[in-house]
């Protein structure tokens, strides 16, 4: 089906606004994201504390107070996250969703990554809200207030590149119909490589170069690095890159498996 591009832009922009609005008028969902925030940085950022001090005031360069603005950052954006978004979208490619979604001229990727965008910018602003006055209470005022600028619009950046990522991961699931390993896989390697729970620095000097290379670090280590005082705007280009990277590999994947569908459909 030829689709309008403005009309799926229009839809787009529809899809993201009505998802902010709905979860910004259900506050539940916010309040619950906001406590788990707190806990898990609370719990992550005062095991770095401890052995910040523990080892003479700090790691690998990262003072106590920057350990605790990084884990504050990096948590923003994970828990602002759909936690099983690739399972989620395979088992709508698998029960035929995305198949009748194609019936629409308009983009099915764009309308869903709108939408799922929407969902997820609330979520953040509430998580970066707290994380502010967290590492103010616990951690002490920033280490430089211009890295902390740089921060902010980094969160954004984090955020839409997992986004995108996730997308281009879950197209799997139009030819192996079952995206679970592909979840798993996908969560193991924003974890360890992707900066979230610990500085990369922290890492072996090999493996350090190597996830610095790797996308994943454009989804939590880029904002935690520039929250934690490091004037680094490099690491916004490089977000940038990878957001155009992926939105490219995204929009193949479904070309090709909707294309896939539709041949088996037929």
């Amino acid at each position: 089906m030829i689709r309008d591009s403005a009309s799926s832009w229009r839809v787009g922009r529809r899809a993201l606004t009505t998802a902010m609005r709905t979860v910004v008028a259900e506050p539940g969902g916010l309040i619950v994201a906001g406590g788990l925030y707190l806990m898990v940085t609370t719990v992550l950022s005062g095991l770095w504390r401890a052995a910040a001090e523990a080892g003479g005031g700090s790691i690998v360069g990262y003072s106590a107070t920057a350990l605790v603005w990084y884990i504050a950052s990096t948590e923003a954006t994970t828990i602002a996250m759909p936690q099983r978004l690739i399972e989620d979208i395979g088992d709508d490619i698998g029960a035929g969703d995305v198949t009748v979604e194609m019936l629409r001229p308009t983009s099915v990727l764009l309308a869903r990554v709108a939408e799922e965008l929407g969902r997820i910018l609330p979520r953040l602003a509430v998580c970066a809200v707290l994380g502010v006055a967290f590492c103010l209470l616990v951690g002490g005022a920033p280490i430089n207030g211009w890295a902390l600028l740089l921060a902010a619009p980094s969160l954004v950046l984090a955020v839409v590149t997992n986004l995108l990522a996730q997308f281009a991961f879950a197209g799997a699931a139009f030819w192996i119909l079952d995206a679970k390993s592909t979840w798993f896989l996908y969560q193991k390697l924003v974890f360890v490589t992707g900066g979230m729970l610990l500085p990369l620095e922290v890492l072996p000097r090999s493996v350090e170069i190597v996830a610095k290379v790797l996308p994943f670090s454009s989804m939590a280590y880029a904002p935690g690095r520039l929250a934690a005082g490091n004037i680094e705007p490099h690491l916004l280009a490089i977000q940038l890159a990878w957001i155009g990277v992926f939105a490219v590999v995204a929009a193949r994947v479904f070309a090709n498996g909707e294309r896939h569908l539709t041949e088996v459909g037929a």
